[in-house]
């Protein structure tokens, strides 16, 4: 038996592997794209509340690609919030400096605000 066979109906090469022949797959760079904490959180979202798109966009292999394009938004979206937030709070590198304690909670607060901003706007 050969090693590899290619299949003219499907366009895929084949490789024995044992007494099986296994499609030679091989995934594109773009869909390979690290996702980060928003885009996991879209997935579950996702797969709980939308199993359809979830399932329309696994088997069409955009998958991946859309949940870092949602994961990218989200980001940018987040760090222009707490810039913003921080900006029209008042805090400031002066009171990192005078007061570590109250400044961290401030920023705390601030992120905590930005995050559930961003989730209003992301899984709608």
């Amino acid at each position: 038996m050969e090693k590899y066979i290619y299949n003219e109906q499907n366009g895929l090469w084949y490789e024995l592997q044992g007494d099986y022949y296994i499609p030679c797959l091989v995934l594109d760079e773009e869909d390979t794209q690290p996702i980060g904490m928003w885009g996991r959180k879209y997935l579950r979202y996702i797969k709980e509340h939308r199993p359809v798109l979830h399932t329309s966009l696994l088997l069409s292999g955009k998958l991946n690609g859309h949940l870092a394009e949602i994961d990218n938004r989200a980001t940018e979206m987040f760090d222009q919030l707490v810039k913003q937030l921080a900006e029209k709070e008042g805090i400031t590198e002066q009171l990192k400096a005078q007061n570590q304690m109250a400044w961290v909670g401030a920023m705390n607060n601030i992120r905590n605000a930005a995050e559930e901003i961003v989730n209003a706007e992301v899984f709608v």
